[in-house]
């Protein structure tokens, strides 16, 4: 009999029950997936009609990769609730890239760290030893922690809006949060699950009454577009390739704790080697598959990671009907455009909860073991300089510029890159090495 159920890794729930469940993954990272390629498009001076077009191929490419990683193709993909979309990581690297070199060259240097990425995954099997849940849980929690002020620029409506903080923004945000919360805690089946969906669906009325949703961009949008590759060319810069390969290794490093809190949030297991290595070969693939669409690079998406912690759905079809959803927007605008006119208050009232549950995945992963002696010192030096530089990007003003891309965004590199050196070079606790001691007489 057919496994039906959405919180099982291959259930295959019922289409009225994994659509709402699918949605509420795409409206989660829809706004973060057009983003990065509207700044950066916007900056280098791309003409309207190819940003519309470059949006298009976004939205194509994340669906395709989301399918990819929760399916697989050989030995490249996760076979996880993994939901793909363009990183904002590699936003400053490319309009460095660009302003020097042109589009292409960000495009072609893409193209090379994405083929590392993939290459880097064959091989991950083999370092997994250097990941313990003390590492992996210091990654994951510092993808939590920086992801909050996020959460909380979108709840009080958006960066850049001109009521930023009003009243009316902050009390749609709080709408949304109350509703998903009421929903989630108490009800039970699919109003609970799909909680997200029906906060979104409140609070777009609740902003539809304060005026603040525009229907015009749905009626502008063209009926039909097919999306093509290669649109632009390729050019290959020695600087611009180091620089991006380097941000392949963050985006590396964030992927596996963004793997790591979808097993533990959503199973409460750590990942296997196959689906490490499958899910970082599958983003170095996907990214190259991205310059290859003209857009920037994609990787896993620590929001969804939020999301499957929140609701336990596992379900590798539910997040395959989502990606459904921005396959077919990729060829028609105006499902694009449907998404886009969402208020960012409404999509913030939920964001503030789903990022702090990918802290909690963390705290779950790091509390597998005591903390206390060496694993407190691990994590009392990695969040102190990680969370602390990422908080305050300007202590790194007087390094090369590179420096400061990689180390002073979110932290997150410089938490994960302690934790792991720490890791290895801090002799055991006494105690632990007896525990290790009994494991290895007991095994």
């Amino acid at each position: 009999m057919k496994n039906r159920s959405p919180y099982h890794l291959d259930g295959v729930p019922p289409l009225k029950v994994a659509f709402p469940l699918g949605l509420q993954h795409i409206l989660a990272m829809f706004v973060s997936n057009l983003t990065p390629i509207i700044i950066v498009s916007g900056v280098l001076g791309l003409p309207q009609e190819q940003k519309t077009f470059l949006i298009q191929c976004t939205m194509l490419v994340a669906g395709l990769n989301t399918i990819i990683q929760a399916y697989s193709i050989g030995p490249i993909g996760a076979r996880l609730p993994v939901v793909v979309g363009t990183s904002f990581a590699f936003v400053p690297v490319a309009i460095s890239i660009g302003t020097k070199y042109g589009f292409e060259a960000v495009l072609g240097a893409a193209l090379v760290g994405g083929i590392f990425e993939a290459l880097l995954g064959s091989v991950i099997g083999k370092i997994r030893k250097f990941f313990p849940p003390i590492v992996t849980g210091v990654v994951v929690l510092s993808i939590g922690l920086s992801l909050l002020p996020v959460g909380i620029k979108y709840f009080a409506g958006g960066v850049g809006a001109a009521d930023f903080g009003s009243p009316v923004n902050m009390t749609i945000g709080m709408i949304v949060l109350l509703t998903v919360i009421f929903f989630k805690q108490f009800t039970k089946g699919i109003t609970s699950t799909a909680s997200v969906v029906i906060g979104t669906i409140v609070g777009f009325i609740v902003a539809a009454l304060f005026g603040k949703v525009d229907l015009g961009a749905v009626s502008q949008a063209n009926f039909f577009i097919v999306p093509k590759p290669f649109t632009y060319g390729f050019a290959f810069h020695l600087d611009a390739i180091l620089a991006m390969v380097l941000m392949f290794v963050v985006s590396a490093v964030e992927t596996v704790g963004d793997m790591s809190g979808v097993t533990m949030g959503g199973a409460g297991r750590e990942t296997t080697d196959r689906e490490l290595s499958g899910g970082i070969m599958a983003d170095g693939f996907g990214s190259a598959l991205a310059s290859a669409f003209s857009i920037l690079p994609t990787t896993s998406f620590s929001q969804n990671t939020g999301l499957v912690a929140m609701t336990g759905i596992m379900s590798r079809h539910v997040v395959a009907v989502g990606a459904s959803l921005l396959v077919m927007g990729a060829f028609i605008p105006k499902i694009g455009a449907l998404f886009t006119i969402i208020p960012p208050s409404v999509i913030g009232g939920s964001l503030v909860m789903i990022f702090a549950m990918i802290s909690i995945s963390g705290i779950n992963l790091i509390t597998k073991d005591k903390l206390q002696g060496r694993n407190s010192v691990i994590i009392a030096v990695s969040l102190g300089l990680g969370f602390g530089l990422g908080s305050v990007p300007e202590a790194l003003a007087h390094f090369p510029q590179t420096i400061q891309l990689i180390f002073g965004g979110s932290g997150i590199v410089v938490s994960g890159a302690i934790a792991l050196i720490l890791n290895i070079v801090l002799p055991k606790d006494e105690v632990e090495e007896k525990e290790i001691e009994v494991k290895l007489k007991n095994a």
